[in-house]
């Protein structure tokens, strides 16, 4: 890949990353592991039995807090702290060696906030999909974010520059539903503390 496709490649795993690291990055590895695509040199490490294992392993763990209401904005308030850094850190290693250090530091930046931008939709439209005592529209939106995330890591890998339009498309898109839905994530998290007190106070008196 040239520099230009790296980062098409990059900002299509970083936005994929912000909606489900694990499965983007067992998709990725199972991927290049079957032949489908071609990762950057630096990133074939994706393709390691052991590391496709592990990423399947959490994913199956995500895929299940996922699906519970009020779990899943609990998942996805610790994952603010891990779902941005790997998506930079992924952005970083997809230049290689021969690339200057500020474009990658800078790549690793630019991936780190798509991947924040698309985390933060999808936190914040699960918190207002959880206002509602069904959960079929978290199912629906869990399987969706899922399919998205798999369907960014091919397209990345295989059309790069196209998929760098599309990741601004989808930014300008997350960025709005973050504007209008911030308020419900903002209660969640806040429900999900009240929770934990409660139940730590619970635990003490007991």
């Amino acid at each position: 890949m040239d520099p230009l496709q790296t980062l098409g490649f990059a900002l299509g795993t970083s936005f994929a990353s912000g909606l489900n690291l694990y499965l983007t990055m067992a998709a990725a590895g199972l991927f290049q592991r079957l032949g489908i695509v071609e990762l950057p040199v630096s990133l074939q490490i994706l393709s390691h039995p052991a590391v496709i294992g592990i990423s399947v392993t959490l994913f199956l763990i995500e895929f299940i807090a996922d699906k519970v209401p009020l779990v899943d904005s609990a998942w996805d308030a610790v994952h603010t702290f891990i779902r941005p850094p790997a998506a930079m850190v992924l952005a970083y290693a997809s230049f290689g060696g021969d690339v200057p250090e500020i474009w990658k530091l800078g790549a690793g930046l630019l991936g780190g906030s798509v991947a924040l931008t698309s985390h933060g939709a999808k936190a914040s439209t699960r918190a207002a999909a959880n206002a509602s005592p069904e959960p079929f529209s978290n199912w629906l939106l869990s399987f969706g974010e899922d399919m998205l995330a798999v369907f960014l890591s091919w397209l990345a890998a295989t059309h790069p520059i196209l998929t760098g339009v599309i990741v601004l498309v989808l930014v300008l898109i997350a960025g709005f539903i973050i504007w209008k839905l911030y308020g419900y994530f903002r209660r969640a998290v806040l429900k999900v503390r009240e929770g934990y007190r409660r139940a730590v106070a619970a635990t003490d008196s007991g």
